[in-house]
């Protein structure tokens, strides 16, 4: 719990996080793209803002992402493109501290379109510039023995509801939920 305990320390003395989550067309961050960010500022008094875009691909959705997501071509039509979309977030997570479920997944997304947006001239940074607390690390050593450690299933047991599971916003929202579950039940006995 060591690696942790900045963001548990930060988060008792004030700072803001952004909870976050993205969906995508696929699972692999050199070919598919972000289709949607969902995010959630916050700090120890409660939710400061709310941030929820889809991102058009340029490319039909996938079947396969489209049965996990339920986002469609249709959802997807007209959404503006993810150069207008990334730095939108960026701007909405600046000086907070990201917190993702397998944030290596989410912000290695991230930083893959950055870095594209960047070579194009779109944004100034090719990577997130924020501190990154990932959750998934944190669930196993608090709550070891599962045999399944995703977002929805520890949530679930803990007694946080899923309202559209693998949609970014709502599963913003638990990572923000299973966060401060965690700051606030860390140290317990």
């Amino acid at each position: 719990m060591e690696s942790f305990n900045w963001a548990l320390t930060a988060f008792q003395e004030g700072a803001d996080f952004t909870a976050f989550d993205i969906e995508t067309t696929g699972l692999d961050n050199r070919r598919d793209s972000i289709v949607e960010i969902g995010a959630i500022r916050f700090n120890k008094q409660g939710i400061i803002d709310r941030y929820a875009q889809l991102a058009d691909p340029g490319f039909p959705m996938p079947a396969g992402a489209g049965k996990v997501n339920n986002i469609t071509d249709e959802m997807l039509a007209g959404q503006p493109p993810i150069q207008e979309v990334l730095p939108a977030f960026l701007r909405f997570a600046a000086d907070s501290i990201v917190v993702a479920h397998n944030a290596p997944f989410d912000c290695g997304f991230v930083n893959r379109s950055l870095s594209r947006l960047c070579d194009d001239g779109y944004v100034q940074c090719s990577a997130l510039p924020n501190r990154v607390a990932d959750t998934l690390p944190l669930a196993r050593r608090l709550l070891p023995g599962r045999s399944h450690y995703n977002l929805q299933d520890i949530a679930a047991s803990l007694g946080f509801k899923a309202e559209a599971a693998h949609r970014a916003f709502d599963d913003a929202r638990l990572c923000m939920e299973l966060f401060m579950y965690f700051a606030y039940n860390a140290h317990k006995d």
